[in-house]
């Protein structure tokens, strides 16, 4: 479905370029298992997503809350191979340091990684292009209606 769309909208039907990001979610309401974000100080889940520039997405893994972003991006590029084949370039947040990130991430995809970190700006702005991943988190909202952001409503997704 996501190539149909891209490819409505004028470009390839597998992306070159994905930001990933991940985001850590209370979820005491369905999940089988949780665990808890010492850095976001979360109870839950954590819902690691890589986007294209439309926002689309490209590779879903939801983990306890208690996995590190890169090691639950690493699982999601493992898990997500074939719809990642053709991306070249990741785009990530400081959340995702060193070089063995770098590297596993080029030995599955063969993608090279760009971090970027905020304090490296020294000022307040919209990190570049990683407004797409943040905006698509957006759209997890709770099906109870009451705008919360996606408490209890994560569940695997295959995009395609």
């Amino acid at each position: 479905m996501v190539g149909k769309v891209r490819t409505s909208n004028g470009r390839e039907e597998k992306t070159s370029f994905c930001i990933v990001d991940a985001q850590s979610v209370k979820n005491t309401d369905t999940a089988e298992e949780k665990g808890y974000d010492g850095g976001k100080r979360v109870s839950g889940i954590k819902r690691h997503l890589a986007t294209d520039t439309q926002g689309l997405p490209h590779a879903i893994e939801v983990t306890t809350a208690a996995v590190a972003d890169r090691d639950g991006a690493i699982l999601m590029v493992e898990r997500e191979k074939e719809n990642l084949s053709d991306v070249k370039n990741v785009l990530t947040d400081g959340s995702y340091p060193g070089e063995n990130f770098a590297s596993r991430i080029n030995d599955l995809i063969g993608a090279t990684v760009e971090v970027v970190k905020r304090n490296e700006l020294h000022t307040f702005v919209v990190l570049p292009k990683r407004w797409v991943v943040e905006r698509s988190f957006l759209g997890s909202r709770s099906a109870d209606g009451c705008g919360r952001i996606g408490r209890g409503n994560s569940r695997r997704a295959v995009p395609g």
